[in-house]
């Protein structure tokens, strides 16, 4: 429609134009001695269209002519542009796809632009990492070392690579170095975690667990294992003596105290210390929270001496725990290992019993045999203990 208008309007033009000069009478002379020329109105402002059509070509063609250097220059500088943007994006797509060779050598040629050498330069790093170069690794990571911009992104790159050859201080120095700066964001705080990690820095390892699962950037299981896995090896230290342990033990949280893996974990820490009290209570509020064996082997083996009131009172909570899981047969174990402490013959045999009936392991099985045959030994039984001596030995064989 619009070509149909300009069509119209074009012809309305040469229409009007041609009616307008064919009735136009009028001349124009030009006269320089002793020459004369004369020519009509109408072939003169012919004239002067063409003239002034062929001045305007000549100057814009001049003006063309002076702009040609630096056209060529703007098309050189373009053209740099449009293929270093294109080198970048043939990096990063070969970085994707696992080609690091064609990766690297993209990024090479990615660099020739100076707006994209600083990122070309963070994906050289990571393909050359990918190949196992570290020379060349970290030659790339040299190149960006003096941009301000790229900063964050460089130690970022240096903190993942690093923690994935298992270089954890020099990660950890790449950590310092960005908070320094004031940069603390999630990504950051969970490779600091690996780093940390791979250190054995347990104490920091919880510090940033806690961290994390304030904004929920941890699955719960892996925030529960690297828990697990901190206070195992703190609680472990075979370098700890009671004091040391009780003052690793007063660090933990109230709600970590209850986990039955730490609460295990702490009773026979404290246990080997000889601190049968503190793992005795440490075991009974795990167990009123979170009702788990292994918790309950630790409690048997914090028992108390004969004869004391301690004793008496864990007999009165495994019957108590006994009474609401009448199947267990771990808490029948125990609770038949404290009798027979206690020399509750009857009470000791019935429920050493029940455990070797309930029995589900050949650990529990064993024990259970082990312990009836003290119990007939005490009581001056030696066949009966015989045979049970021999069915913990056949337990132990297989």
């Amino acid at each position: 429609m619009r070509l149909f208008l300009w069509l119209l309007a074009l012809m309305a033009t040469a229409i009007g134009i041609a009616v307008t000069a064919r009735f136009n009478p009028g001349n124009v002379v030009l006269f320089y001695p002793p020459y004369r020329m004369d020519l009509s109105l109408n072939f003169f402002l012919l004239l002067q269209v063409l003239l002034f059509s062929l001045l305007y070509l000549l100057i814009r063609a001049f003006r063309s002519t002076l702009k040609m250097p630096v056209r060529v220059a703007a098309y050189r500088l373009r053209k740099r542009e449009r293929d270093g943007n294109k080198n970048l994006r043939d990096a990063l797509k070969a970085l994707f796809e696992g080609r690091f060779g064609h990766a690297e050598k993209a990024a090479q040629r990615a660099t020739e632009l100076a707006e994209n050498a600083g990122l070309a330069a963070l994906i050289g790093a990571r393909a050359a990492h990918r190949m196992r170069q570290a020379e060349r690794r970290d030659g790339w990571l040299g190149k960006v070392a003096g941009d301000a911009t790229l900063k964050t992104a460089r130690l970022m790159t240096m903190t993942e690579l690093l923690v994935d050859d298992h270089q954890p201080e020099a990660a950890l120095e790449a950590v310092r170095e960005l908070n320094t700066s004031g940069t603390r964001h999630i990504h950051a705080l969970q490779w600091s975690l690996k780093a940390q990690q791979q250190a054995k820095n347990w104490p920091e390892v919880l510090r940033l667990v806690r961290s994390l699962d304030k904004h929920r950037a941890l699955h719960p299981a892996l925030s529960a294992r690297l828990r697990e896995l901190a206070y195992d090896d703190m609680l472990s230290d075979r370098s700890h003596d009671a004091e040391s342990v009780l003052r690793v033990w007063s660090t933990v949280p109230s709600a970590d105290r209850i986990t039955p893996y730490v609460a295990c974990r702490a009773a026979n820490a404290f246990n080997e210390r000889g601190l049968h009290d503190e793992a005795r209570l440490v075991a009974e509020e795990a167990l009123a929270a979170n009702w788990d064996e292994r918790v309950v082997r630790a409690y048997r083996a914090a028992a108390a001496p004969a004869g004391s009131a301690a004793l008496l009172a864990q007999i009165e909570h495994c019957e108590h725990w006994l009474r609401q899981r009448p199947t267990d047969a771990e808490l029948a174990l125990t609770l038949g290992a404290l009798c027979l402490k206690q020399k509750l013959w009857g009470k000791a045999q019935r429920h050493l019993e029940q455990a070797l009936s309930d029995a589900g392991d050949a650990r529990m099985v064993r024990e259970a045999h082990l312990k009836l045959a003290q119990l007939h030994d005490a009581l001056q039984q030696p066949d009966e203990a015989a045979a049970h001596y021999r069915q913990c030995a056949l337990a132990t064989i297989l």
